[in-house]
């Protein structure tokens, strides 16, 4: 007995410290096959669809896991957000190096194509953009579909014009089959008035035959409490986007805390360039994610001599007049019935539609406007 006390003590001090060494390089080595198989997991869902997650980078900047980590945490969630920045907004980041931003930005823009095109290989691309329905089939009829996606549509008017109700019925309407006039998505909703009901989002559900529940958990609401915050929430949205599939993104009002926040023309020129990049950063979740952005705005009384000028005009100057793509005016009617106007938009005319705001969101008017009527002989 001894003598198999001394073999097994020998034993267990001479394999001790090779033993250690072997489990932890066998540990190390799994944690970086697991690393590998993640990698090819989102390499091959990113092949499927239309964004690459930005891991899709690693092997070819040599990044480490903090790395990426860096460049998500400041919305940078995909090879194309890298790809359409400039170059010092990588140099910008903590942790980023300027040799290495300069790879991630070169093996972005190998992966992403952004140089000329055929108008007819464009024109194809076109064919793939969604209109999202109303609710109303005149304001379709208006908007030649819907509201438009991979662009910003912005909606401004005075109190009560059906800017809300209109977000309303179309974070519902976005989640229907693509042969319905849906978006088969997701909807991101973020408020800055405190004017989001999820009840009125049930009624409108019951309308099309949706399930109540299905719909509040296809919904994502967060409620922005400052500028800054609303900017925050646009990485974060971004970041969802990767994960899951969205068809609208509605900012109801994009405005709104920009009159608070700044104040006096001391800070006109800081609210306009916080306004351009938060517009931007819009524009660039509409570009990668092919997403509707649903954006409202408010509108201020104009003092002028003209006695046919404007008396009311959306604020936010040309920055915002700039970034949208479609800009649609919305004014009150008689009753329940609201008026929408095609304010600016490269391809729709000029021309008026009526709606009608009910029980289960934006329908067609209950009153048609009265025509002019010719004397007959």
């Amino acid at each position: 007995i001894p003598a198999l006390a001394i073999q097994f003590h020998v034993e267990k001090s001479i394999r001790g410290p090779f033993h250690s060494h072997y489990l932890t390089t066998m540990s190390r080595q799994k944690e970086v096959e697991e690393e590998q198989e993640t990698e090819q997991q989102d390499t091959e869902q990113a092949d499927d669809g239309r964004t690459q997650p930005v891991v899709k980078l690693r092997s070819l900047a040599n990044l480490t896991a903090k790395d990426c980590q860096c460049l998500e945490a400041n919305g940078f969630c995909t090879v194309e957000s890298i790809a359409f920045a400039p170059k010092k907004a990588l140099l910008a980041l903590k942790g980023i190096g300027e040799a290495k931003a300069e790879r991630i930005f070169l093996e972005a823009q190998k992966l992403v194509p952004m140089g000329f095109c055929t108008a007819t290989e464009f024109h194809a691309k076109r064919s793939e953009i969604i209109q999202i329905v109303t609710g109303s089939k005149e304001l379709d009829k208006l908007l030649q579909g819907g509201i438009e996606t991979g662009s910003i549509t912005e909606m401004f008017g005075e109190f009560r014009s059906g800017k809300t109700q209109l977000c309303h019925t179309l974070a519902v309407t976005c989640q229907l089959p693509i042969d319905m006039g849906g978006g088969e998505g997701k909807c991101l909703y973020i408020d800055t008035e405190g004017t989001f009901r999820p009840e009125r989002l049930l009624s409108i559900a019951e309308r099309y035959g949706l399930n109540g529940n299905d719909v509040l958990d296809n919904v994502a609401y967060a409620r922005a409490y400052n500028t800054d915050h609303q900017m925050q929430l646009l990485v974060q949205a971004a970041a969802m986007m990767v994960e899951s599939r969205f068809a609208l993104l509605i900012v109801d009002s994009a405005t709104a805390l920009y009159r608070t926040d700044y104040s006096g023309r001391g800070e006109l020129c800081a609210r306009q360039m916080h306004l351009a990049r938060f517009l931007r950063f819009l524009m660039r979740l509409a570009d990668e994610f092919g997403v509707a952005v649903l954006i409202t705005n408010q509108v201020v009384a104009t003092v002028d001599a003209m006695a046919f000028a404007e008396t009311k005009k959306p604020i936010g100057g040309n920055i915002i007049a700039h970034a949208s793509t479609t800009r649609l005016s919305l004014r009150k009617g008689k009753g329940e019935n609201r008026i929408c106007k095609i304010y600016d938009s490269p391809c729709l005319p000029e021309a008026e539609a009526m709606f009608s705001i009910g029980n289960e969101g934006i329908m067609d008017a209950k009153e048609k406007p009265e025509k002019d009527n010719k004397d007959r002989d």
